[in-house]
């Protein structure tokens, strides 16, 4: 099969058309590849920035396509259905799994970090009864490639882990792909949202995508402030979307009393400075969230079937697998406007 690898962390990755076919475990699925997402959390991986990955190693990891094989285990899925996957693989046995939070399953794979990902023609799904998600015939490939990682991970931070209601307002730090899905979720969910970013063709997105306010981090000395003078006191939910040490202690700063911060991007490094003082003075909540699981994705299959939330509008870019190797080099300049997806 034709894809995209890459031998060195940093090195720009090479098309090569002599990759082995993947093969389905008996419990798992190989899935031709009909769209993928390109995402910062691949960039983060070919930086060497995550543990686990072993070289030579093909990237990507939100894909959405049709079933091309089935191992002999599999009772739910047949070749020809259309899918995607969350992109945390669970075991579904595990103590996590076992309480519904396959989202942080003790035993998890994720394509493109732990195994071979889907920037390439076809890529393997373990336990597929357990992992994968049906696509309806009228969602595309390429706007169902967004929910594995940015769009499920943006619902469930705002909605299960933000705990966001109707007339709060919700401070979102980075409009990136994650970021622009947070302030679409959060407007539908009614809220009224803040975006904040560096970038004015971003925070112009944000506002036709239902940001009530947009603050410039570029211009604005202290965006946390404009935050909190913004919602007469700051913001009930702010989630840090981009992943570093500015964006997440102004999330932080950003909250009114007993607010939460609901952090959703990647860090570079694994420590980073918060301001505990303002935490523990104002009561704050401070919350993780990875992913979402496969059994969570009919509540939000449900609202985009009834056009209540419209990830489409998020897909800004369609490139060949010919050109992922210079976009995903490209993130090192930051990231695009809108989702980027490769048709392989």
């Amino acid at each position: 099969m034709r894809a995209v690898v890459f031998e060195e962390f940093g090195r720009l990755p090479e098309v090569r058309d002599d990759v082995p076919d993947p093969e389905p475990a008996p419990d798992g699925v190989v899935v031709r590849v009909e769209a993928t997402g390109l995402c910062r959390s691949d960039w983060h991986g070919w930086m060497g920035h995550d543990e686990g990955i072993a070289l030579p190693h093909i990237p990507g990891h939100e894909f959405a396509g049709t079933v091309a094989a089935v191992g002999s285990r599999v009772e739910r899925w047949r070749v020809g259905d259309r899918v995607t996957a969350p992109f945390v693989c669970a075991c579904g046995t595990c103590a996590a799994c076992a309480a519904g939070d396959q989202q942080v399953c003790e035993r998890q794979e994720q394509p493109g970090f732990t195994y071979p990902g889907s920037f390439a023609e076809y890529v393997a799904v373990p336990r597929a009864d357990t992992n994968l998600v049906a696509i309806p015939g009228t969602m595309g490939f390429t706007t169902a490639a967004s929910l594995g990682c940015r769009f499920a991970t943006a619902y469930r931070a705002v909605v299960t882990q933000g705990r966001t209601r109707p007339g709060e307002w919700v401070a979102v730090h980075g409009c990136g792909g994650v970021g622009l899905s947070a302030v679409m979720i959060a407007a539908a969910a009614g809220a009224r949202v803040v975006a904040v970013d560096v970038t004015p063709g971003a925070r112009e997105l944000a506002g036709r995508l239902g940001a009530a306010v947009r603050v410039s981090a570029e211009t604005e000395p202290d965006p946390a402030r404009a935050v909190r003078e913004a919602t007469g006191g700051g913001a009930h939910v702010s989630l840090d979307t981009l992943g570093s040490p500015e964006t997440c202690a102004a999330s932080v700063e950003s909250l009114r009393t007993r607010g939460r911060h609901v952090q959703v991007g990647l860090f570079a490094s694994a420590r980073t400075p918060v301001p505990m003082a303002r935490v523990v003075a104002r009561e704050l909540e401070l919350l993780g969230s990875h992913g979402m699981a496969a059994h969570a994705y009919p509540e939000m299959m449900r609202q985009i079937g009834a056009g209540v939330l419209r990830p489409d509008l998020l897909v800004a870019t369609t490139i060949p697998l010919a050109e992922a190797p210079a976009a995903l080099a490209a993130l090192s300049g930051g990231s695009p406007q809108g989702i980027t997806v490769i048709t392989p």
